[in-house]
């Protein structure tokens, strides 16, 4: 079992910038994916980015490609999603998942096992 724990939310405005973080505890192995997920009111939930815990590699969607990176921290097994540039758009509940299984990144949710509660980012214009 692998327990995450997303922070950093927040309310900003159109331009602005925000960090969201995710704590992974339990049983993480590096051979993880840990991706950041978003789920507008409405809407189904999509894939904003994800990366390769063993090897850094990255993959983004197309709509926040330029604006949002994704990292880690190995040593506090966290993962970091920074925010720039930000639209209304962008304004969702952003959950963090880890895939397990997967040798590569994908943007399928059904393929990560594990998600933290959420938090939300609201972007005003």
């Amino acid at each position: 079992q692998v327990q995450l724990v997303e922070s950093g939310g927040g309310s900003v405005q159109a331009g602005g910038s925000l960090r969201l973080s995710c704590a992974a505890s339990g049983r993480f192995f590096s051979t993880y994916i840990m991706g950041w997920f978003r789920q507008a009111p409405g809407k189904e939930r999509e894939f904003v980015a994800a990366i390769k815990w063993s090897t850094s590699n990255t993959r983004y969607a197309d709509s926040v490609k330029g604006r949002f990176t994704i990292s880690r921290d190995n040593a506090r097994v966290t993962v970091y999603l920074q925010m720039s540039t930000l639209k209304p758009g962008d304004t969702a509940v952003y959950y963090c998942a880890v895939d397990r299984d997967s040798s590569s990144i994908g943007y399928s949710d059904y393929t990560y096992a594990y998600w933290g509660q959420g938090t939300q980012v609201t972007v005003s214009s």
